[in-house]
């Protein structure tokens, strides 16, 4: 990911320093422009902008130990948690630099390419922010959430957690057909244009319910019928030989919820179990 995004700033006209903790992959961008830095420290020096794009939030500290920040813009493209953002903002300014996390949606295939709909959630130094906009904006689109150092990655993490739920049902939906005579090519575009169909309208009635906190408006199809049904699908899965785990977490949920009399609402309510503590 650090590779492309450097090639894109140096497709782009941008002078840049690199620095990556192997030699030979940051050799590999000297052709195409880049300055290599021997140490981390050097980068750092080199701009005012300095973009982090590392393997955890412990490297970014190993990294940028003993360097000298004062006066420097840090966007942290590293993949962390919020926890992670808030701390190593406060971590940045108590070395004279503002900073700002970053959240990447994309694979680094995405960077650079035109009409990839690649883009970065950014969250920390509004000034910073509005300062390099421009420049940030090169290798992907952007989307400012906040002040909030840590609402870059909360908003990450939060769409790759669905992102990570949908994949689940694709599996679960996949292995169903297994051993029948239906291609898996076959299956994909439909899975592909129901769950299109699907997710703006559960995402948007989630969304309303959880703002007016009242699960029982405008429902169409309520808890109770929806936990009926999934005897079916379980009962599917047995005939078909696929073990249910994948599922069965959201239906003990929903289970659950319908247990302690919401069978009215829709499933939005599932939430509230989650958050429980």
């Amino acid at each position: 990911m650090g590779t492309a995004l450097a090639r894109a700033w140096l497709a782009a006209g941008h002078p840049v320093t690199v620095w990556n903790r192997t030699p030979a992959r940051a050799e590999a961008l000297a052709a195409e422009g880049a300055t290599v830095a021997r140490s981390a420290a050097e980068a750092v020096a080199a701009n005012r902008l300095v973009i982090l794009c590392l393997l955890d939030d412990d490297s970014v500290g190993a990294a940028l130990d003993g360097a000298a920040l004062t006066g420097r813009d840090l966007v942290n493209l590293t993949t962390g948690t919020p926890a992670q953002g808030r701390a190593r903002a406060a971590w940045a300014e108590e070395r004279g630099a503002r900073f700002l996390d970053g959240g990447i949606m994309a694979v680094p295939p995405m960077i650079g390419a035109a009409d990839s709909g690649a883009y970065v959630f950014y969250s920390g130094s509004a000034g910073l922010f509005e300062e390099h906009g421009e420049t940030l904006a090169v290798p992907a689109g952007t989307r400012y959430v906040g002040a909030d150092p840590g609402f870059a990655a909360l908003h990450d993490v939060a769409l790759l957690s669905a992102m990570y739920g949908m994949f689940a049902g694709l599996s679960h939906a996949f292995a169903l057909i297994g051993g029948e005579d239906i291609r898996p090519q076959d299956l994909a575009p439909l899975l592909v244009e129901w769950l299109a169909a699907m997710a703006p309208a559960a995402a948007h009635a989630s969304a309303a319910a959880l703002e007016r906190g009242d699960y029982t408006k405008d429902v169409t199809s309520n808890l109770a019928m929806q936990v009926a049904s999934t005897s079916t699908l379980v009962r599917t899965a047995e005939e078909q030989g696929v073990s249910t785990e994948l599922l069965t977490p959201v239906w003990d949920l929903m289970a659950r919820r319908l247990a302690d009399g919401h069978g009215e609402e829709d499933t939005t309510g599932v939430i509230d179990l989650l958050r429980a503590r």
